[in-house]
């Protein structure tokens, strides 16, 4: 049978697909056009299948924040090319993922995949069929949520979007007095990548292997300062990777939590963060 231009641009309206695979989806179902849809999907899902093993170096990280300021989401997603994570389609799929993570709320970006999705199918199953519109391999490298009941969340993604963060800050303030502040906590964040909130937040065997360092560089001091030497050393250590002692990017003498405080009132408390970037 003869297919028409419009029924293809109507298919490729719908999918998203290239023209010549729309047409070969109508050809192969008689015209049927729910039949072609599913021809589409299929074909983009074996597609998927084929690019899953190449290299994902590119992409973005993207963060959209709830109606009422208390709910914020981030997720992280690679791609192959620079050209591809700027595509509409590729948007889109941010734009979901984000909208997923606000209402399913998952514990990981492996579990999202599982989960779900809201047009049918998985979540990895969304991804699947954008691999199938762009061509490229795609993968979902991170996914998170953040809370607060007695403050307000805020955002930041980086120019280049591929470096962001999110986070959440108790405070009697209301939204619009903190805005700023939060926005400049979530680029402390991006720009000097803590690795826990408090001291408590590392992890164990990371401390265990500074001690060792240091252990090794006071081993010829007399016993009785060694402990000393070392307790400096580890301060100094913590104050680089925990969030609230950081030096405050915007002025390094103060720690963040101090400048927190200092711009919200002393009842101003850090409750958490969330940060990505593309390559990590």
């Amino acid at each position: 049978m003869t297919i028409s231009a419009s029924q293809v641009k109507e298919l490729r309206d719908q999918t998203g697909a290239a023209m010549m695979d729309c047409k070969e989806a109508l050809q192969e179902t008689g015209g049927d056009f729910e039949a072609a849809v599913d021809f589409l999907r299929k074909k983009g899902l074996k597609s998927a299948d084929k690019k899953a093993s190449r290299a994902t170096s590119e992409g973005r990280v993207f963060a959209s924040i709830d109606a009422d300021g208390k709910g914020a989401n981030l997720v992280s997603v690679n791609c192959e090319t620079d050209f591809v994570a700027r595509t509409p389609d590729f948007e889109a799929l941010l734009e979901g993922l984000c909208a997923h993570v606000g209402s399913e709320k998952p514990e990981s970006a492996e579990t999202m995949l599982e989960q779900a999705w809201a047009s049918g199918g998985t979540v990895a199953d969304a991804v699947k069929e954008t691999i199938g519109k762009l061509g490229e391999n795609i993968l979902l490298a991170g996914a998170g949520r953040i809370e607060c009941e007695d403050g307000w969340v805020g955002s930041y993604i980086h120019h280049n979007q591929k470096v962001g963060a999110v986070a959440a800050v108790k405070t009697s303030k209301t939204q619009e007095e903190a805005a700023e502040t939060l926005k400049n906590l979530c680029m402390h964040c991006t720009a000097n990548n803590p690795l826990g909130l408090n001291r408590d937040e590392i992890p164990e065997a990371v401390v265990e292997r500074e001690k060792a360092i240091y252990m090794d560089e006071v081993k010829d001091k007399p016993e009785e300062i060694q402990e000393k030497i070392m307790g400096g050393k580890l301060d100094k250590y913590f104050a680089g990777i925990c969030l609230n002692d950081q030096p405050w990017v915007w002025d390094d003498k103060s720690s963040t939590s101090a400048a927190i405080k200092a711009a919200l009132g002393d009842d101003a408390e850090i409750l958490g963060f969330i940060r990505y970037e593309i390559g990590e």
